[in-house]
C-alpha cells in the first residue's frame, strides 16, 4: 500500500490526523470514543473498537453540536433512555507516540454523577475499500488496541515519552474513597 501524498496545501489526512486529532480541520466527533465503549460501562471489553473517522467526521451518527472547553473537546446528546438526562463524552488528545500510536484521554457521563475516565490508545491507518458503487475511495480507521480505566472523576495529568505514557492520578473517587496521588507508566506498543 502506497502512503498518501501531502499536497501544498497541508498534510495528508493521515498526517493532519495524527498531528492535531482532527479531519478536514474538524475535531473527531467525541462521542466515536462512547460507541468504542465509554458509554457501555455494562460489558468488560469493548466491543466496537475501529471507527472510519473520515466517515464520521460531520455524519449524521455524529451530529451532536461539538464544543471546545479549553483542551477538552466535548459532545453531549440527550440520553436515549431518559431524556431528561444528558450523556456527555469528552476527550483530551494527548498526542503521538515515538512509534505513531495515539493516546486520548476521555470523560463519559451517563447524565449521573459519575464522569468515568479512561486512557485509550489508539491505532490510526488510511484503509481502502469500496463504496456502494464499487469504486475505490480511502477510509480514515482509528483502532483502539488498549483502554485503561482512570475511574471515576479521575484527576491527573497524562503525558508521553518516547513510547511510554505517563499517567499521574492527583485525584478522583474510585467506590467513593478518596484517591492517593501516583504514577503509571504504560508501554505503548502494537499487539
Amino acid at each position: 500500500m502506497t502512503a498518501p501524498i501531502a499536497s501544498a496545501a497541508g498534510p495528508s489526512p493521515i498526517d493532519e490526523l495524527r498531528q492535531n486529532f482532527t479531519v478536514g480541520g474538524e475535531p473527531v466527533p467525541p462521542n466515536i470514543f462512547r460507541d468504542m465503549g465509554d458509554g457501555d460501562l455494562a460489558d468488560s471489553g469493548s466491543i466496537i473498537v475501529t471507527i472510519d473517522v473520515k466517515a464520521a467526521t460531520g455524519s449524521n451518527l455524529y451530529a451532536d453540536p461539538i464544543r471546545r472547553n479549553s483542551t477538552w473537546i466535548a459532545q453531549s446528546r440527550a440520553s436515549p433512555g431518559d431524556k431528561a438526562l444528558t450523556e456527555e463524552e469528552a476527550y483530551r488528545y494527548i498526542g503521538m507516540t515515538a512509534n505513531k500510536l495515539l493516546v486520548v484521554t476521555t470523560s463519559y457521563s451517563g447524565g449521573g454523577s459519575g464522569v468515568f475516565y479512561s486512557l485509550h490508545v489508539l491505532t490510526a491507518e488510511p484503509v481502502r475499500a469500496f463504496d456502494s458503487e464499487g469504486k475505490r475511495y480511502e477510509r480514515l480507521n482509528v483502532t483502539t488496541i488498549r483502554s485503561v480505566a482512570l475511574g471515576d472523576r479521575w484527576n491527573g495529568d497524562v503525558r508521553i515519552d518516547g513510547n511510554a505514557i505517563l499517567i499521574t492520578t492527583t485525584g478522583g473517587l474510585p467506590a467513593g474513597q478518596a484517591r492517593k496521588p501516583s504514577t503509571m507508566t504504560i508501554r505503548a506498543e502494537r499487539p
